[in-house]
């Protein structure tokens, strides 16, 4: 079974670049078919969902955050990571990641086949 953790500081000063790892076990980051997503949920707000990056290493942002978001991965770590420049206030969120079967841009917990615990980033002065 596929198990994922997040991990990176919890506290970010506002303009600095806030950034995640997602370890991933109990599966390969590259097997078919499947791709790796971030998701995010601000306090007193509903689940929102920021990107994911494919078993091909293709990667999909969310228009909205496109500008000054990066995923990426290392397939020797199996391992993906979130970069999420300029931060402001307005990202202070616990952030997931979750693993799914097939492409999903949905922040819907039940739609994933793996979902981390996730971790309260903070980002204030």
């Amino acid at each position: 079974q596929v198990q994922l953790q997040e991990s990176g500081p919890g506290l970010v000063k506002p303009s600095q670049t806030l950034s995640l790892t997602c370890a991933v076990s109990g599966g390969s980051i590259t097997t078919a078919r499947y791709y790796w997503s971030w998701i995010r949920q601000p306090p007193g707000k509903g689940l929102e969902w920021i990107g994911y990056i494919g078993y091909s290493g293709n990667t999909y942002i969310s228009p909205s955050l496109k500008s000054r978001t990066s995923i990426s991965r290392d397939t020797s770590k199996n391992q993906f990571t979130l970069q999420l420049s300029s931060a402001t206030p307005e990202d202070t969120a616990v952030y997931y990641c979750a693993g799914s079967i097939g492409a999903k841009t949905i922040a819907t917990r039940e739609r994933y086949d793996a979902w981390g615990q996730g971790t309260q980033v903070t980002v204030s002065s």
